[in-house]
């Protein structure tokens, strides 16, 4: 037996509860895993409370995309991986049939990568949700260019500061929208060309001011709601506005002056893709190496405090990815 989370019903962070669960053999295609250390995304929060785009069939329900470890055991026809291997999961899977939220996961081989060499548990956990994200929408979808200016909201999460990484990565120019004064200094530490603080400063007009008139040519937005106005007001003529989260509850407006291109990004047709997946792992362990791309970790809780890891979360104050460590 094994501490797992499981949740008996939809609701806030109180409902996360830590049992003894046999976490059983992998079947065919699957590995498990002993973890080490599971990293939190804002998907698994909304999954929790029921506003997510899928929702559990089931309870008690498991939940959690991304997860380190070494690997267990494995399940017939899994032959890419050995047992004693450091790995991370990423995700390529539906939290209705998995979750990583335990001492030990049993997972698709298909969502799991090896950990790059030079990274511990915490940090790898830290690196690829995030950096497969920025990599998705900025290069493998967005082709963004060598100088090409880039909005970034909720730029201090961990993938807006992952996306800080490989925009400057590829030559482009990185501008980071937070909504307070207090993390501005730190998002010019890590890379920012440009910070703009949109509870002082109007973001349409910063953005126009800071590139001479032209716009961004690439926005990427995780609030969605009715601040995509402004945002399309900031777009270069002929840019591209992609929205790949909803921090922003109300319905999100389709303005009629929309840019070019608006469109949402998902990340799973990314990770669930074999080939796109193999050669966002390369992108990704190209920028670890050579020490332009560096996982964030803002704070680290224990698995027995997992209900208050959700707390910190939700109340949207971190500056990097939230872990919650095991064992």
């Amino acid at each position: 037996m094994t501490k797992t989370v499981r949740f008996a019903a939809e609701g806030g962070p109180e409902v996360l509860e830590l049992t003894d669960v046999d976490p059983g053999a992998p079947g065919p295609g699957e590995l498990r895993l002993r973890v080490e250390a599971i990293g939190l995304n804002r998907a698994e929060a909304m999954f929790r409370a029921g506003t997510y785009f899928e929702r559990p069939d089931e309870f008690p329900a498991t939940l959690g995309y991304s997860a380190s470890g070494i690997v267990e055991a494995l399940g017939d026809g899994v032959t890419e991986f050995a047992v004693g291997e450091a790995v991370s999961t990423v995700a390529g899977f539906s939290m209705r049939n998995y979750g990583v939220y335990g001492e030990a996961a049993v997972v698709p081989a298909s969502a799991v990568l090896r950990r790059p060499e030079g990274l511990d548990a915490i940090e790898t956990v830290a690196l690829w949700g995030p950096f497969l994200t920025a990599y998705g929408a900025i290069v493998d979808e967005g082709h963004v260019r060598p100088g090409d200016f880039v909005l970034i909201t909720a730029a201090s999460s961990s993938v807006g500061l992952a996306t800080i990484d490989v925009v400057n990565h590829i030559g482009a120019i990185p501008l980071a929208a937070t909504r307070t004064a207090a993390k501005k200094q730190r998002l010019l530490d890590a890379g920012a060309a440009h910070v703009i603080v949109t509870d002082d400063e109007n973001v349409a007009g910063r953005t126009r001011e800071i590139t001479a008139g032209h716009g961004a040519d690439f926005v990427f937005d995780a609030v969605a709601g009715p601040g995509v106005r402004a945002l399309s007001d900031a777009t270069a003529k002929g840019g591209t506005l992609v929205v790949y989260g909803a921090l922003d509850v109300p319905e999100t407006p389709f303005p009629l002056w929309m840019p070019p291109t608006m469109r949402m990004f998902n990340a799973f047709d990314l990770t669930m893709n074999p080939e796109r997946l193999v050669r966002a792992g390369h992108f990704i362990r190209a920028g670890v190496r050579a020490g332009t791309f560096r996982p964030r970790v803002d704070r680290t809780f224990d698995l027995f405090d997992v209900a208050e890891s959700h707390r910190y979360l939700e109340a949207n104050g971190q500056f990097g990815k939230v872990v919650v460590t095991v064992g």
